[in-house]
């Protein structure tokens, strides 16, 4: 037994030591996307030391002996945040078995299934997401197994569970007879303001970073259309004052005009999605500086989900209904001015892919430049994080990522990730195995 608690410690302290960053690295490549300023400059450099960011720029101090990694023809940016994620979830190839396996499986079964998504989420160039509800906490044990090092993946801003009303969007009891399941109802779900308020508290007790609210229906659960108002002004009145009295940000999953429009009065930090706003509630979010998270891409994925039958027809015919107005939401918040951060809504389409919404925020309005500003300093300020994380710039963690050639110049570049250094530690290095130019 002594024999192997001792061979135990020496592994654990082998894998602490492999995952610890050099002392000073200085990362080199032709270009750097200055994410505060919009622009590309050149050089590219990052000194880096104990996880953080000492120095950027030709100019940069160098300490004798420190590792160079040159990334040659490619631009190192800041790593990528998502700001709506699903990581405990991933569609199978059909949704009825899905749901039975979502019963048969435990929940560490639950839990370790995460681990492959976490791991493809980080090596796509994202190094922090926002995870927009998960039941049985298994969110909370998946960011605290990162933060420890125990786990390969982003760092995460765990919502826990979402809040819903009775028979809402995200009341995930919707699709079984009454009586069928020894809970019929989700764990975020109640009705009235003081019920709500005590679920927010609940949430924040087992360490929600976030609250998620579902203030309207949804595309993918089996009822409740997405253009019906859930929740009472009252209701969610109650919800961002409880959560910002915490210092808790709230976002609002929020498709039809008037839910959306009441939760931007009630003082969410951001909506998500959208889809069906109008033209009053896009000039609310403006006048009030809330945050839109459109998860473009996330209806993409879905419809490809849809067009090889894989969901439920009635979803499938509400996918159609909200899409044909998607775009027009999204390209009047832009011309008007709305603060927009990234959001892709990964996990109902497979995780890693999240990189393909930079291109359908060009196509709706957005120049390159703004694109990635949206998942790095518009993304850091939504998340709260924006003192250490969303540029590069000295003092700041070492989160950086590489893509080859000038994405400003086509922007799916950022499809192509091949560097991803988190806090300093390189998590991917696809030129490795190549010489490294000379010091």
């Amino acid at each position: 037994m002594r024999r192997a608690l001792l061979f135990g410690s020496l592994l654990l302290s082998l894998s602490s030591s492999a995952a610890a960053p050099a002392r000073v690295q200085v990362l080199k490549a032709a270009r750097l996307f200055d994410a505060k300023a919009g622009k590309v400059v050149t050089p590219g450099v990052v000194v880096v030391s104990e996880g953080r960011v000492v120095g950027v720029g030709p100019k940069a101090p160098v300490p004798e002996g420190a590792s160079v990694v040159d990334l040659g023809d490619a631009t190192l940016l800041p790593g990528f945040m998502d700001a709506h994620t699903h990581l405990t979830v991933e569609p199978g190839p059909d949704w009825r078995k899905d749901l039975v396996d979502s019963f048969q499986r435990t929940i560490p079964e639950q839990t370790l299934d995460t681990l492959p998504w976490a791991r493809a989420t980080l090596m796509a160039g994202f190094t922090t997401v926002r995870n927009l509800g998960a039941e049985d906490f298994i969110d909370v044990g998946l960011r605290n197994a990162i933060a420890r090092g125990n786990v390969v993946g982003p760092r995460i801003l765990a919502a826990t569970s979402s809040l819903s009303s009775t028979g809402g969007h995200c009341d995930y009891g919707n699709s079984f007879r009454k009586g069928l399941l020894a809970h019929d109802a989700s764990p975020g779900v109640a009705d009235g303001p003081d019920a709500l308020r005590a679920k927010v508290r609940e949430n924040l007790k087992y360490g929600a970073d976030v609250i998620k609210v579902c203030a309207t229906g949804g595309v993918m659960s089996l009822n409740a259309d997405p253009d019906a108002p859930q929740l009472t002004q009252a209701e969610l009145d109650a919800v961002v004052d409880e959560a910002h009295a915490h210092r808790r940000k709230v976002a609002a999953h929020a498709h039809g005009a008037e839910g959306a429009k009441r939760a931007i009065r009630a003082g969410v930090d951001s909506i998500e999605h959208g889809t069906l706003m109008d033209d009053e509630g896009v000039a609310l979010m403006k006048q009030k500086g809330t945050w839109y998270v459109p998860t473009a891409f996330a209806f993409f994925g879905i419809k490809e989900l849809a067009d090889q039958g894989k969901l439920p027809p009635d979803t499938v015919a509400k996918l159609r209904a909200v899409d044909q107005r998607r775009e027009h939401v999204l390209r009047k918040a832009i011309a008007l001015g709305v603060r927009i951060a990234f959001g892709t809504d990964a996990g109902v389409f497979a995780h890693g892919r999240n990189a393909e919404e930079f291109a359908l925020l060009v196509e709706a309005g957005l120049s390159p430049a703004e694109a990635l500003r949206t998942a790095t300093v518009n993304a850091a300020e939504l998340l709260g994080v924006a003192d250490r994380l969303g540029t590069l710039e000295p003092g700041k963690l070492a989160d950086v990522v590489a893509v080859p050639g000038d994405p400003l110049k086509d922007i799916r570049a950022t499809q192509k990730v091949f560097f991803v250094m988190k806090e300093g530690v390189i998590q991917r290095d696809d030129t490795a195995a190549c010489p490294r130019a000379a010091p």
